[in-house]
């Protein structure tokens, strides 16, 4: 049985729509996200939701983590030479408590790498969405892959997380909902992580395509500072 890669309005619904076609549940499945999709503005420039779909039985007997990682190295290569961008990729090292095992990180050194990045890291997600692609046709399944540059996702997390708390207090404090700028989706996930547990403020992904961010607000009955 083969994987599938879907479409649909939402994530969910391509989800749904996989899942019927395969006579799988949700837990018989692995799913790769490819695109959140957006409604665009007033209906127009909307983009669909993309994911694949993998029987689990498809992981048995397949590529190792150790071949995985071979392959994911190999096709970074090939991209950033016919980038001409000369740079030393190496698989960096995954922590062994880390809740998703089926995922290999490509970590990306060299000088002068800012244009790899991109603008808000736009650059670095398209490298890694064509990984991610090459890999799944190769292997027959879709093991995640994560590529950075020199830590710059760890360091934008960090980052991220920071703003969020700050943003955050100061919500709290003042009672008035804040909102960040326009980030990509992965992004604006890292924000709804930050505060998931706080007792004060609540997160919600507000607007479309590229205007959509991230808005800070007041818990309903939260509790006074």
């Amino acid at each position: 049985m083969e994987s599938l890669e879907v479409t649909g309005r939402t994530v969910k619904e391509a989800i749904e729509t996989a899942l019927a076609r395969l006579g799988k549940t949700r837990d018989d499945v692995e799913v790769s996200i490819l695109s959140e999709g957006s409604r665009g503005i007033l209906g127009i420039g909307g983009e669909m939701a993309r994911v694949i779909v993998s029987p689990k039985e498809m992981f048995e007997g397949q590529a190792s983590e150790g071949d995985a990682a071979e392959v994911a190295t190999e096709i970074v290569q090939d991209l950033l030479g016919a980038m001409g961008i000369e740079a030393e990729v190496a698989v960096r090292h995954r922590d062994v408590s880390a809740k998703d095992q089926n995922q290999v990180t490509i970590d990306i050194q060299g000088d002068d790498l800012g244009l790899l990045i991109g603008r808000r890291g736009e650059t670095l997600a398209a490298l890694q969405f064509i990984t991610n692609l090459i890999m799944g046709r190769r292997l027959q399944h879709w093991p995640r892959v994560i590529v950075d540059v020199e830590g710059y996702r760890d360091r934008r997390e960090e980052a991220l997380s920071n703003l969020a708390r700050r943003v955050g207090d100061k919500v709290r404090l003042t009672r008035r909902a804040m909102s960040l700028e326009a980030m990509p989706a992965y992004e604006r996930r890292i924000v709804h992580i930050a505060l998931q547990d706080s007792p004060y403020v609540t997160t919600e992904s507000v607007g479309e395509g590229d205007d959509r961010r991230v808005v800070i607000s007041l818990k309903t009955g939260a509790p006074s500072r």
